[in-house]
């Protein structure tokens, strides 16, 4: 399967290695170096992931990417020369599925494209609709309904929540939890579970869902279908 990679990157010397790269792996690639232009592409084509660097000339990488998110799920990694808490949480926050600090090993890279694409093409069940308690998870559309309004989820979230749905009942420690949902060759801290749990809690309650994640002190987390077995 040929994979679609937009790259929006103003540094021309690193968008060109990384299109040699790509190319080289038969990654279909595309490259912008504004950020003006690479919103345009990422909202006109069908990508497969989009690679985003945070500081571009015109539009800053962290615009680009809440722009992207309102009209699509596509999976997005931002790439940042900082590695402050701030600048990290910055990227998250906007949408971004995933980040890497410059520089970067190329097959880091590549890692977490495989993981982002490894989810894509797995389900963790063959239920298409899952509902608990006031949400409803519609697999297939990528879509979550709660209280009848949809919550908006980056594409990260979405996995992170359909995988908890779709194991409703069952406490999940953060290893198992990394190793479905950001693969088994994700590099990163176990704490990335935490933080976007986080997000999907502070999402859900903006829909008036409270308490849907429950914390399993010193395990993981567990999504129960009825309150009352704790």
């Amino acid at each position: 399967m040929t994979i679609n990679v937009l790259i929006v990157e103003d540094e021309v010397n690193l968008a060109r290695f990384l299109q040699l790269e790509f190319e080289h792996e038969e990654y279909r690639v595309t490259v912008a170096h504004e950020g003006r232009k690479g919103l345009d592409l990422a909202l006109q084509g069908a990508w497969d992931v989009i690679i985003l660097d945070i500081m571009l000339p015109d539009i800053s990488g962290l615009e680009v990417c809440r722009r992207i998110r309102a009209e699509s799920q596509v999976p997005i990694i931002m790439l940042t020369a900082r590695d402050t808490v701030p600048d990290r949480v910055g990227g998250l926050d906007a949408g971004a599925d995933d980040y890497l600090v410059k520089p970067f090993a190329i097959e880091e890279l590549f890692a977490r494209i495989r993981a982002l694409m490894r989810r894509r093409r797995e389900e963790s069940s063959p239920e298409d609709i899952v509902t608990v308690r006031s949400c409803t998870l519609y697999a297939e559309q990528r879509r979550l309904v709660c209280n009848d309004q949809e919550v908006k989820l980056t594409a990260r979230e979405f996995d992170l929540l359909s995988y908890l749905m779709h194991n409703r009942d069952r406490v999940l420690n953060r290893q198992t939890i990394l190793e479905k949902v950001w693969g088994f060759d994700y590099t990163g801290d176990t704490n990335v579970v935490d933080v976007y749990i986080r997000y999907l809690r502070h999402k859900l309650s903006e829909a008036g869902v409270q308490d849907l994640i429950e914390t399993v002190r010193g395990v993981g987390y567990v999504i129960r279908q009825n309150t009352h077995a704790d």
